[in-house]
């Protein structure tokens, strides 16, 4: 029997196969690499060669220019790529556009690298599939049983009721500018919102990106297109940093909304000054973390970063073998 490590083993710059020579999101500039998803704790500039999604891929050269990596290769979902014995595909990981979990195989031996997911419904990317396997290696940003997260739905109306409660009042959104953005912006469609949207200078490009990849946002309009007077009742959208700026006091009396899983904690909200936290996130909750192992019963569960220690003790308690990989550099859902 192989042992997992063998295939994947955490290193410095992050997981890294040795049988196929390359690193999955490495977190410092190699030869080869394997990237999930476009978030930039995930996906950086410098590599070598760079093997992901068109989609990514896109993400990656609107945000570094096209020359981040000296050679790329796309590969769409489900296509078998291979690097010496080593056969890895992309499967969807409902995170964002274009987010995919990571399957090497090699020598009948099955490892999926999650990379961050979800496994609600998000109308911006397909979504999560579940992969039979070895070794389920996966992030736990929620991993603590208080984080259960609301339905989406309900957090899009509590903000539509706000704003008919303050016809007088703009109100500002903040979401992350790759992923949460375009995903607030199609709920509030869905939502029967038809009205014209106002967004930060700082998303118009991702906008723009997410629409030529076939992902309706609706009406746009130029947060500073307007004057003041006339945003009273706007809904505008803005990177979360922008919402303690001096950009916001353009906008009359805004009230402060911020679209993250994180404002399930008040006191993160109390701290930002958020005076209408929604609790939209793009990675999965306890639940959702803990029903996904419960479905794909690997033999062992690797966990990347996060809260690691409440996941690998529910995963013994259910009979699954489970270590921490506490692996450096990943974020837990804090891009701007």
């Amino acid at each position: 029997m192989i042992r997992p490590e063998a295939l994947l083993c955490p290193k410095p710059q992050g997981l890294y196969c040795a049988p196929g020579d390359f690193f999955v999101d490495p977190t410092s500039p190699v030869a080869r690499a394997v990237i999930t998803h476009g978030h930039a704790d995930h996906a950086r500039a410098g590599h070598g060669a760079v093997l992901a999604t068109p989609e990514t891929l896109a993400i990656m050269a609107e945000r570094y220019g096209q020359g981040f990596a000296e050679t790329v290769q796309p590969a769409r979902y489900g296509e078998v790529v291979r690097h010496g014995e080593v056969e890895i595909s992309l499967v969807p990981a409902g995170h964002v556009l274009g987010s995919a979990q990571a399957v090497v195989r090699w020598k009948g031996l099955t490892m999926v690298v999650s990379g961050d997911y979800k496994r609600r419904r998000d109308p911006t990317c397909p979504p999560f599939e579940p992969v039979p396997c070895d070794v389920f290696i996966s992030e736990a940003t929620f991993g603590l049983p208080v984080f259960r997260h609301p339905d989406d739905a309900e957090e899009i109306a509590r903000l539509l009721r706000s704003v008919a409660q303050f016809p007088e009042r703009s109100h500002m959104i903040g979401a992350y500018a790759l992923g949460k953005a375009q995903r607030v912006i199609r709920l509030l469609r869905e939502a029967g919102w038809d009205r014209p949207i106002h967004v930060h200078g700082a998303l118009e490009r991702l906008n723009r990106l997410y629409e030529a990849h076939g992902i309706d946002l609706g009406p746009l309009a130029p947060a500073t297109s307007a004057a003041k007077q006339d945003l009273a009742g706007a809904i505008v959208v803005a990177p979360p940093s922008a919402l303690a700026d001096r950009w916001s006091r353009r906008f009359p009396d805004p009230v402060a909304a911020f679209a993250s899983g994180w404002m399930r904690v008040r006191a993160r909200a109390r701290q930002r000054g958020v005076e209408l936290p929604l609790v939209i996130s793009d990675h999965a909750d306890w639940d959702e973390l803990t029903a996904t192992i419960d479905e794909i019963r690997p033999g062992q569960l690797w966990i990347t970063h996060g809260r690691e220690e409440a996941l690998a003790r529910w995963a013994e308690l259910h009979g699954i073998e489970a270590r921490a990989l506490a692996l450096v550099g990943y974020e837990d859902e804090t891009e701007d």
